[in-house]
């Protein structure tokens, strides 16, 4: 109702009840306002839009300031509680503890952690106890959850790369195992057996007469002796003659070195006088090259008659035909001419013969 003048009469019962309520409205903000601020709005500014706004600005104001008288109690009766839980714990201590329980903060965290801690479920407990295990193992002294993540994901990753090292070195290991097996098969192979260790030395010496009293018996000692039955490596037995035309082909080959290298040598550096032209070659290469001008220059001659004409096929063709046409009428009109020229430089038939009779 700021829009009527404040003598203007109200007849109507609705204006009437909307101009109450819009006066109960206003008297509501300037009591809000005259809390906030010393002055309240001007007058100009009191209509339904500024009303409207201001009314769910006090509203808004209104609900946080009743959140945080909430807070503010449950953080006064949080205090109560904990005070009363502090005199309690410090009456029923002994007095051995008097000076573990002079932490009002630490007693109240105990606690809180210890209520937190009997109200965790199964899982949550098993949770917690892998968290404290992880960080104990770790050695973090705070352990938060991004901590003890990053930990884990770092002892994964050293797990992997000793598991890969580790099958590396297995199979390093296997190959090494059967290097090392085909190496004592090839050196049993390549080495004889040693003498037994029942026989001595000189045992040929003191058996000898027995050994000539007794020849066969020694015949077939020697043919069952280690020696004898030793099939270990061999050479072949070409390798002498194989040593020998080595040694052969070696030295013929040493022989042709130097001819081969002055052969190399002349192939490397050609001669001067294959690369000095002569004189019937100079008069060979200037002939060919006076024809190719001459040629050159009859080619430029007959594309030069076409110098004029366009570069269209049917174009050109038409021009050419044009300028064979005139050259036909120029011709024309030179015999013409000539004709014209021979008839009135020859005398006639009639005038030659009365000068002839007047002679």
């Amino acid at each position: 109702m700021a829009h009527l003048p404040p003598n203007a009469a109200i007849f109507s019962p609705s204006v009437a009840r909307a101009a109450a309520s819009a006066a109960k409205d206003w008297s509501y903000i300037d009591a809000w306002l005259h809390r906030k601020f010393p002055r309240g709005p001007p007058s100009f500014e009191r209509n339904a839009d500024t009303l409207r706004v201001l009314l769910a600005l006090a509203v808004a104001n209104e609900a946080a300031d009743e959140e945080r008288a909430m807070i503010a109690r449950l953080e006064a009766e949080a205090l109560d509680q904990l005070r009363a839980h502090q005199a309690q714990s410090h009456s029923q201590s002994e007095p051995d503890n008097n000076n573990n329980n002079n932490n009002p903060l630490g007693d109240a965290r105990e606690a809180i952690l210890a209520s937190l801690e009997r109200s965790l479920t199964r899982d949550g407990q098993i949770a917690l106890d892998s968290m404290a295990a992880l960080a104990v193992q770790s050695g973090i002294a705070h352990p938060t959850p991004p901590s003890l993540a990053e930990s884990l994901i770092r002892l994964t990753a050293e797990s992997l790369t000793l598991e890969q090292t580790l099958s590396r070195l297995d199979v390093l290991t296997g190959y090494m195992n059967r290097e090392a097996a085909s190496t004592r098969v090839l050196s049993a192979s390549l080495r004889p057996p040693s003498p037994s260790p029942h026989q001595h030395p000189d045992d040929n010496d003191n058996n000898a007469p027995e050994a000539a009293r007794k020849p066969q018996a020694n015949d077939d000692d020697d043919k069952s002796s280690p020696w004898q039955q030793w099939q270990g490596y061999h050479p072949p037995p070409t390798l002498a003659l194989q040593n020998l035309e080595t040694q052969r082909r070696i030295k013929a080959l040493s022989s042709r070195v130097p001819e081969l290298r002055d052969r190399a040598k002349s192939l490397s550096s050609p001669t001067t006088t294959s690369n000095t032209p002569s004189i019937e070659q100079v008069r060979q290469e200037e002939e060919s090259y006076l024809a190719l001008q001459a040629q050159k220059q009859d080619l430029e001659a007959q594309v030069r008659a076409f110098q004029g004409l366009p570069p269209d096929t049917e174009r050109a063709r038409h021009e050419l035909e044009s300028l064979r046409a005139e050259l036909r009428r120029m011709e024309m009109r030179r015999d013409e001419v000539f004709e014209g020229l021979v008839e009135r430089a020859s005398p006639r038939k009639g005038g030659g013969g009365g000068r002839s009779g007047l002679g």
